[in-house]
């Protein structure tokens, strides 16, 4: 039966985990390890994806991350491909890295963010790369060491994951160290590393006790969550592929976005990327960058040259954007 393409939404959270071709090793030493984490803090600065948690196996990684305006498939591709061309080139060797395409499970946040931020960081302990819990802390290839404060990575959003343990650094770090803790006899946890029915309702038992009561739940094996949450990610995600479809079958690119975006405030195109500091072409610009961004997927640093400004220039921009276009009620096109 033929695999159903990868489903993504702006925003969604996605449990990635990619292999090495017949399981073999993808991280010989610490300039594998460390090659592949500066490329990935490049990437997901340049798309404005956000790592809550990640950790790296002599054969495999695992990451969590949540997209902004750029596919997941769009960022773990230049990710991928960019890492094994240079681990290639060091090792002298050819031909595919890693084992098919990465696996990509879409997660509900409010129910399983902390227990795959915990599952993930667990991994060394898991594959006894290291002896205990405290050692977790000064190991640098999984983000448990980030969270702990060494080292840091600007790429890694520890302030967001700690802060869903308390309010103060110290206290909040102690929450989470507790409860990583209690995970360690939890050993491997199958239904955390993909999607569907089963796992979405935490196994057959619950499954059963469900349909018992007349609970049916909708699912898809490519998510994890309840069937709420998979009804409207699908219904987002078909929306979203049929602007997408829309946009393209009427030729948008980014100038007619920009001549979309003058005839809406009244301005001319010329006025839309200049520079100009009146309230009517700032707004414009930030309109542009977020339609550019979310309908096309342009990439933040295509749009900071195009506009002759510096990439968080153009994340500010876009979140103006968004709040401009839902507060004036604008379209980019009449659906």
């Amino acid at each position: 039966m033929p695999r159903k393409s990868r489903i993504d939404v702006p925003g969604a959270l996605h449990h990635i985990i990619a292999r090495g071709i017949e399981r073999r090793t993808i991280f010989n030493d610490n300039e594998d390890r460390d090659d592949f984490l500066r490329r990935l803090g490049v990437v997901l600065a340049e798309t404005g994806t956000f790592c809550y948690a990640w950790v790296l196996i002599p054969n495999h990684f695992h990451l969590l991350l949540r997209t902004a305006n750029v596919p997941i498939s769009t960022v773990m591709r230049r990710v991928l491909t960019g890492y094994a061309i240079g681990y290639n080139f060091r090792h002298h060797r050819s031909g595919h890295l890693f084992q098919n395409r990465f696996k990509s499970i879409l997660c509900q946040e409010d129910a399983y963010l902390k227990e795959l931020v915990r599952y993930i960081h667990l991994n060394p302990l898991r594959a006894k790369i290291i002896p205990d819990l405290p050692s977790l802390k000064k190991y640098p290839y999984s983000g448990h060491s980030a969270l702990m404060g060494k080292p840091t990575r600007e790429w890694q959003s520890t302030e967001y994951v700690l802060g869903l343990f308390g309010n103060r650094l110290g206290s909040s770090r102690r929450s989470y160290v507790a409860f990583v803790k209690k995970g360690i006899d939890e050993g491997k946890r199958p239904d955390l590393t993909g999607g569907g029915l089963v796992r979405s309702a935490g196994g057959w038992a619950t499954l059963k006790m469900l349909r018992r009561a007349g609970l049916n739940q909708e699912a898809d094996e490519r998510m994890l969550g309840n069937g709420e949450f998979v009804a409207n990610i699908l219904k987002e995600a078909n929306e979203h592929l049929d602007r997408k479809y829309r946009l393209k079958s009427e030729g948008f690119d980014f100038d007619k976005i920009v001549r979309r975006v003058g005839e809406l405030l009244k301005l001319w195109p010329e006025q839309v990327v200049s520079s100009g500091k009146c309230k009517h072409e700032v707004e414009a610009r930030n309109i542009a960058c977020y339609w550019a961004a979310t309908e096309l997927g342009i990439s933040q640093v295509s749009l900071a040259l195009k506009f002759d400004v510096s990439q968080p220039a153009i994340c500010a921009a876009i979140r103006r954007g968004k709040r401009i276009v839902k507060e004036k009620k604008l379209q980019l096109i009449n659906l």
